[in-house]
């Protein structure tokens, strides 16, 4: 490649760059290197995760076309979790207060990894506990099977005498108002944190 032709190619490039860096600025804002930097992990442009067909406690399917328009904050689990759920629960109602008024532009979603026991009732009582606003999604076994694999969500049943818990990853992501996700919140980030990311994220036209 001729030297004039390298310099086109990298000014080219380096004006790419900052185009791409000016779109990154929407949502998070650039770091000196360039790269967003949200508190949670960024997995925009994820391959999994596009989308769900679940029911809620009135038996009517659900997706995320239904929630268009506002932030989805989305967590696998199960009613009769002892830790990790009522603590993501937990965490995610303190988001809704931390932004305020906004927090009506943000919808909660907890699907059951346990429909076995987690009746329409049963979660939709458990999840409006933590939030009124919170819905609760459920399916039969074979589709939640499906749905956690599409989202890359473990679990496994653990005999506990004569009944049984859950084995389960813990992370809660996050979609934007477009419906396309965009961040993985790991298990014990500040509820503080999280509400940076989604106030970056409400801040983004949907």
């Amino acid at each position: 490649m001729r030297f004039n032709s390298l310099l086109d190619h990298r000014s080219h490039s380096r004006r790419a760059w900052l185009g791409a860096c000016a779109v990154a600025a929407l949502s998070w804002g650039c770091s000196p290197d360039g790269k967003p930097s949200p508190n949670s992990l960024d997995i925009t442009g994820a391959s999994y995760g596009k989308d769900f067909r679940l029911t809620d406690a009135q038996g009517r399917e659900r997706s995320l076309a239904d929630f268009r328009g506002k932030v989805v904050m989305l967590f696998f689990g199960f009613t009769q979790c002892p830790d990790v759920c009522p603590t993501a629960l937990a965490a995610a109602a303190e988001v809704l207060q931390i932004l305020g008024d906004d927090g009506s532009r943000v919808q909660v979603l907890f699907v059951s990894l346990d429909p076995e026991r987690d009746t329409p009732v049963i979660l939709q009582a458990y999840v409006t506990s933590f939030h009124p606003s919170f819905i609760g999604l459920r399916t039969d076994l074979d589709r939640t099977a499906e749905t956690a694999e599409h989202f890359k969500v473990f679990y496994r049943k653990v005999a506990m005498g004569g009944s049984y818990t859950l084995d389960h990853s813990a992370i809660t992501y996050v979609f934007d108002a477009a419906g396309q996700l965009r961040l993985a919140s790991r298990p014990g980030q500040a509820a503080a944190k999280l509400a940076e990311d989604v106030r970056q994220l409400l801040a983004v036209p949907g």
